[in-house]
């Protein structure tokens, strides 16, 4: 019988596991973009009063519908709903986020910054297409608004168009503003100074020089565009002229968000 010198076993090296490939960034967009479409629908309340401002205009303005047009009251309603998606939502949203420290966690783990953000950007993109079709179907059946099927493809990516204007707006307060309350009533003051200077506006109420201010600002460019989309035959050059800004405005204050924007209120 054999014997082996204990000196000459060699113990056969430990297997280590397989380290383990991260997600990649589309599967870390989809589980985020989930988990914020859930939060989203928990706190459905707060999305039925942003669609009940522009159903309650569509309803109220039915007797202006044989005066200025169908499209002139889808229009406004549709940009009075991005106001408020884009302000008084998304901004508060993405502050009480960042007061929570959620941001702060999600970057630990193995995300990429564009899909933290991405995310509720599409959430955003979301309700801004929900709103945009009730808005539609609300028209189409109460105050019999009919329109073609150019001008409803038109008028819903004009929307989008619109919506990303107060987005990046929303984006650039509360990367200026830390504080959730002061980005809150900021944020107030600027969505009811646009909807008092854009509907009066659109009624020629202001006086000569403040109703042609009011057709270049965010909310006179996106009623523009949109109203132009939703009747295509209307479409004209100052129509396009108030696309291009509308473009112009997103790019400087999604600039501007980015710049200034802070991943928590402590750095």
């Amino acid at each position: 019988m054999s014997t082996t010198s204990p000196a000459l076993i060699i113990a056969a090296p430990a297997t280590l596991p397989a380290p383990r490939a991260l997600p990649s960034g589309g599967t870390v967009f989809l589980s985020l973009l989930k988990a914020d479409l859930t939060t989203q629908w928990r706190n459905r309340r707060a999305a039925i009063m942003v669609v009940l401002l522009p159903v309650i205009i569509v309803i109220a303005w039915k007797g202006l519908i044989g005066k200025t047009g169908g499209a002139f009251v889808l229009s406004n309603a549709i940009t009075l709903a991005l106001n408020a998606i884009g302000l008084m939502g998304y901004s508060n949203s993405i502050a009480r986020d960042r007061e929570k420290e959620i941001f702060q966690r999600l970057r630990v783990a193995p995300a990429p910054n564009w899909t933290i953000m991405g995310s509720r950007l599409a959430v955003q993109l979301v309700m801004i297409t929900m709103v945009t079709v009730i808005v539609m179907i609300v028209g189409y059946q109460y105050d019999h608004i009919v329109l073609t099927p150019l001008g409803y493809i038109a008028g819903l990516l004009t929307a989008i168009v619109g919506g990303a204007v107060y987005l990046a707006l929303g984006q650039a307060i509360v990367g200026r503003i830390t504080n959730p309350e002061t980005v809150q009533s900021t944020s107030r003051l600027i969505y009811i100074a646009f909807i008092m200077i854009g509907m009066f506006g659109s009624f020629q109420m202001l006086g000569d020089f403040f109703n042609k201010v009011a057709k270049y600002t965010p909310y006179g460019t996106v009623n523009s565009i949109v109203s132009g989309a939703l009747t295509p035959s209307n479409w004209t050059s100052h129509t396009t002229m108030n696309l291009l800004l509308t473009i112009g405005y997103t790019a400087v204050f999604a600039f501007m968000g980015i710049r200034w924007f802070k991943w928590s209120t402590k750095s």
